[in-house]
């Protein structure tokens, strides 16, 4: 019997409610970084700040970094200003709402840097459909070699035509 008493405690659903939530604020933050990111790359990176992606887009850099790696600092200024305002505060949802931004963060890097541009040489003979159709919509991008007439600006989410020019390609 002792084993059913959590079922009845009120306390215990109203924990599980703040850590339901707590995750749907990372998941919402997450996703909406895809937005961020996708509205950033085109009409900043593209544009007023084409400056520092231009390199990106050239490949006139040295060396491992390149200017377009600024954006990395100015992506994780957000989620680092979030975490710091969710522990330092009684605004803990802000924690989580940094949290999301911060695991976007990792996966951007993750899927640009590592897997598409292979800075790291990791995943080369991948045959997933979805990473497939993520490198295709990203070189895809790259054959624009100046700021206008772009195309494929998210990273993680990408038209569906990439996924089916695979298909047809296989």
């Amino acid at each position: 019997m002792n084993g059913l008493k959590f079922v009845y405690n009120i306390d215990y659903w109203e924990d599980m409610w703040h850590v339901i939530l707590d995750i749907l604020i990372v998941l919402g933050s997450f996703l909406a970084m895809e937005v961020v990111a996708w509205l950033a790359h085109k009409y900043l990176m593209h544009g007023l700040l084409w400056g520092l992606h231009a390199d990106h887009h050239h490949k006139e850099h040295y060396g491992f970094l390149e200017h377009n790696d600024a954006f990395f600092l100015i992506f994780a200024t957000p989620g680092i200003t979030c975490l710091a305002i969710g522990i330092y505060t009684p605004a803990t949802y802000a924690f989580y709402i940094g949290l999301g931004i911060t695991i976007y963060g990792f996966c951007y890097f993750f899927v640009h840097d590592i897997f598409i541009h292979q800075r790291i040489k990791w995943l080369r003979d991948t045959k997933n459909p979805y990473l497939l159709g993520i490198r295709r919509a990203h070189k895809r991008h790259h054959k624009h070699l100046n700021k206008d007439h772009g195309e494929c600006f998210g990273m993680l989410w990408v038209p569906r035509k990439y996924f089916k020019e695979q298909k047809s390609s296989s």
